[in-house]
């Protein structure tokens, strides 16, 4: 072997005695190798190879390395090969950085594919699509978008100032952040716009030469969480409201009681029982989340401390009914108010007496509940109008937008209310009530 000073430095600690060496002894772990180029070289062929994976000794322990190798004959004066020449570029750091490009991209890709939030790369001013991973696809309906402009793949998110935004990130170089941005997305070509709620970034991202040549937009659908936020707030709002009016009511049933009363002892007896009446249904509406309550479930709640021990003295009957919250609380201070008058004064101050609540719904959504008294004292008009009188008559028909009366027959009290059904349902009865 005859080489020049850059082979030198290729072989390593071979070096000087590799010089002047047979091929086949100074290379001997490519043994098999060489003698595959001698024998083509002195046949008068020709050999070229790139990227060649070799394993060479020439740091006194084996290593990978790789090369663009070219072997051509070498003729003596008659023309016949007598040896071979061998040019032998090394080209394993090109190799294995390329390797490692690869390996990155691909770390980077898989990265990219299984990444929880959503990923798209766009190209050029035009914004075309380059990648996108799964989690925009499935936030864009599962259209295919790769090799469009976003004009193109997502009109409707064009016609919403998207583009626009882009256009401006594309020519300043600067990121856009958004939180929360409400966006309406077309799923299928004849669906409706669908309302979604993202986080989410657009970065530029510059060529070698300092210009902006994509947009990296990542982001996460946060639909569900601005969704429970707006709810909470509800929540709250109707959390505050509910406890103005409760409030508003306790004073109401102090003020009014104190005025109806003669003594400290039947005013804080009075409050104490209509503040438990109010407290029980606000339990009833409380395990129904405030969405309302069952009628039926209310009435009968409202007079169990009425109802005599070892008799039915009190029935109810009517079509099963959900009314609103504010309706229930209604129907729970009623009931509350009736019973305890008929306790004092009316049917079930006698052993003999019952009362019989009924509702029912009639023509054009008419609703009508009676309270009738039977079998107790002949009921008389006393011109008094308490604190109970004034919430059955006036307070609860107009906060139910209908007319109350009752009626003194022989056999005992006849409690008449007529309102609308939407009423009952906490619904305008009347439209732009």
């Amino acid at each position: 072997m005859i080489y020049n000073d850059a082979y030198s430095v290729f072989a390593g600690h071979r070096h000087p005695v590799l010089f002047g060496s047979n091929v086949r002894e100074g290379w001997a772990e490519v043994a098999d190798f060489n003698d595959n180029v001698m024998k083509v070289g002195l046949a008068g062929g020709t050999l070229a190879y790139r990227d060649q994976e070799l394993t060479l000794h020439r740091k006194g322990f084996p290593e990978k390395v790789w090369m663009d190798l070219f072997y051509s004959p070498v003729p003596n004066e008659s023309g016949t090969p007598a040896g071979v020449i061998a040019v032998v570029v090394e080209t394993t750091d090109r190799v294995l950085a390329e390797r490692r490009n690869r390996e990155e991209f691909q770390r980077l890709q898989n990265l990219f594919e299984q990444a929880p939030t959503f990923m798209a790369m766009l190209s050029g001013a035009e914004h075309r699509f380059g990648m996108v991973n799964p989690e925009y696809r499935k936030l864009v309906g599962n259209r295919t978008v790769e090799g469009l402009t976003v004009s193109e793949a997502l009109p409707e998110v064009a016609d919403q100032g998207y583009v626009a935004l882009l256009d401006e990130v594309f020519n300043t170089g600067e990121p856009v952040n958004r939180t929360s941005e409400r966006v309406l997305l077309k799923w299928t070509e004849d669906g409706p716009l669908v309302e979604r709620f993202l986080d989410f970034v657009y970065q530029p991202i510059r060529n070698e030469a300092g210009q902006v040549a994509h947009i990296f937009v990542q982001g996460s659908d946060v639909t569900e969480r601005v969704r429970a936020e707006i709810h909470q707030k509800l929540l709250i709002n109707e959390l505050n409201h509910r406890v103005k009016n409760s409030l508003a009511s306790i004073q109401s049933i102090v003020t009014q009681t104190l005025k109806s009363v003669g003594s400290k002892e039947e005013a804080s007896h009075a409050i104490s029982e209509r503040i438990l009446a109010l407290s029980r249904a606000h339990n009833i509406l409380t395990n129904e989340n405030w969405n309302g309550a069952d009628l039926e479930t209310m009435v009968a709640h409202s007079l169990d401390a009425f109802q005599p021990l070892g008799r039915q003295a009190i029935r109810i009957d009517g079509p099963k009914l959900r009314v609103g919250p504010q309706a229930a609380l209604s129907f729970a201070l009623a009931m509350h108010e009736l019973g305890t008058n008929a306790v004092k004064y009316g049917a079930l101050s006698s052993p003999s007496g019952s009362v019989e609540i009924t509702w029912s719904i009639q023509e054009h959504g008419t609703f009508e509940l009676l309270w009738i008294e039977k079998g107790g004292p002949v009921a008389t008009e006393t011109g008094h109008r308490g604190f109970g009188s004034r919430l059955i008559l006036h307070v609860l028909p107009k906060q139910l937008q209908g007319s109350a009366v009752i009626d003194y027959h022989p056999t005992g009290i006849v409690f008449r209310l007529t309102t609308f059904l939407q009423a009952v349902r906490d619904e305008p009865a009347v439209d732009g009530i």
